[in-house]
């Protein structure tokens, strides 16, 4: 300052003079000026100005940030946070208080932005917005996807090449937006609130490819996150390659490593689904199948035993009948699955349909076999047999012997039992029964 020849050592100035001598010095010898130390005293005044203190071990410098500059910090500032300030040196005269005119402010050791994503995903994890009891799950037959991307980046063409490759019948809604630079933030936001009021939007997928940090911006920004979190739908966030994490997918719904996932993950579940339709028909067909087989067993097993020689062409009857019913199973479960090949978007209605009709054709086939076997069993000798009776055979079992008359003395017979047989050698024959049965014979 003396060698300035400013100031004059006999004249007596105000506070004001001297004042704006040491703001005019100060100011020209430090015009740009950068400055290490750690916030404190920090308040943000409603008119959007920031007032702190840096301070380290030896000393404090107060500090100021107007409006303008202060709305292109990316991150917050707090009380303890190590930074780095650029900026000029001022006196504000009222108080004769020198301070630093701020005009950029930069994390130590960490980049701003990685320090601004840090600090909005630790406030966002406190308020819930990550939590898992709200996320919605994805639909099991989605109609109408949308999709909040840039018609031009490659993200909705992995997107639409993806379901083309899957023959997936699916209407989509594309929202264009710009997905980094100045203003994109906002058009996000603005898709996403719109195909979220769309009443027949299934799932939405917000979507860029990959890049730095900086081009990612705009997925990290709160806007967007509570844009998110607020629609009704839900939300697959697929941004950036598969290593790239971003605020978007900590509060989706699902997040997917890459936009080729994503529309993967809207048709998985319609594929599961299928394949569990499919399934369940085979079960149901090996079902059928060994229940006939195991009737058709008991057919056969009734057909070779001596007390149903008679009625050996009944029972082929009721066999053809049976292999009818069979028949008629088989063709309404073709048709079935040729249904469910036609229209996949329909495999819901068509398997609850499908059920219904093969519980009501199992229902028929025993209310069938069950009358019919009411009539078998009313047929039966064997129902007599289980009572006690007999029946006898001669000539080695070929001839079924009805009277009394049809037995010579002596003649081996065959006695069969409900379970088993034996044979017998006629011993002697009843006279008065033999001739009471010829009267009867002549009579009639």
């Amino acid at each position: 300052m003396k060698d300035s020849n400013i100031v004059k050592p006999d004249r007596i100035y105000t506070v004001f003079e001297i004042t704006q001598l040491i703001k005019l010095e100060l100011e020209r010898a430090f015009p740009l000026v950068w400055v290490e130390g750690e916030i404190s005293n920090f308040h943000r005044h409603h008119s959007g100005h920031l007032y702190f203190t840096l301070k380290d071990e030896m000393s404090q410098l107060r500090a100021v940030m107007f409006r303008s500059e202060a709305a292109q910090v990316p991150f917050e500032l707090k009380d303890g946070l190590q930074v780095i300030c650029r900026g000029r040196i001022n006196v504000y005269e009222p108080r004769g208080e020198y301070q630093l005119l701020t005009e950029v402010i930069e994390p130590k050791g960490k980049g701003a932005l990685q320090l601004a994503f840090e600090q909005l995903k630790e406030k966002l994890k406190k308020e819930g917005l990550f939590d898992t009891r709200f996320k919605k799950k994805l639909p099991l037959l989605p109609k109408k996807v949308g999709v909040v991307t840039s018609p031009r980046g490659a993200a909705i063409v992995d997107i639409l090449r993806t379901l083309e490759r899957r023959f997936v019948r699916l209407h989509i809604v594309i929202y264009p937006v710009r997905v980094q630079g100045e203003g994109a933030a906002e058009e996000i936001v603005e898709g996403l609130d719109y195909l979220g009021s769309l009443p027949d939007i299934d799932v939405i997928i917000v979507s860029r490819g990959g890049g730095s940090i900086e081009d990612l911006w705009a997925f990290n920004e709160e806007k967007v996150a509570r844009a998110i979190w607020r629609c009704p739908v839900p939300i697959i966030s697929a941004v950036g390659h598969e290593i790239d994490f971003t605020i978007s997918d900590f509060v989706a719904d699902i997040r997917a490593s890459t936009p080729s996932v994503a529309a993967e993950m809207v048709v998985e579940k319609e594929q599961l689904f299928v394949e569990r339709i499919e399934n369940l028909e085979k079960r149901m067909i090996h079902y059928q199948k060994y229940f006939l087989q195991e009737e058709k067993h008991i057919v056969f097993s009734l057909i070779h035993h001596r007390a149903f020689q008679d009625f050996k062409f009944r029972l082929l009857n009721l066999q053809q009948k049976i292999d009818e019913l069979e028949m008629s199973a088989w063709n309404t479960i073709k048709s079935k699955q040729q249904k469910i090949g036609e229209n996949k978007s329909q495999v819901a209605l068509l398997e609850e349909k499908m059920s219904g009709a093969l519980r009501g054709r199992l229902q028929s086939f025993l209310a069938t076999w069950e009358r019919l076997a009411a009539q078998l069993h009313n047929l039966s000798p064997l129902n007599i047999l289980k009572k006690g009776y007999a029946l006898c055979w001669r000539d080695g079992g070929q001839r079924f012997i009805r009277r009394i008359e049809e037995v010579r003395k002596k003649e081996e017979v065959a006695v069969s039992f409900y379970k088993g047989e034996f044979i017998c050698v006629v011993k002697d024959i009843d006279e008065a029964k033999l001739i009471e049965s010829r009267l009867i014979k002549e009579k009639k």
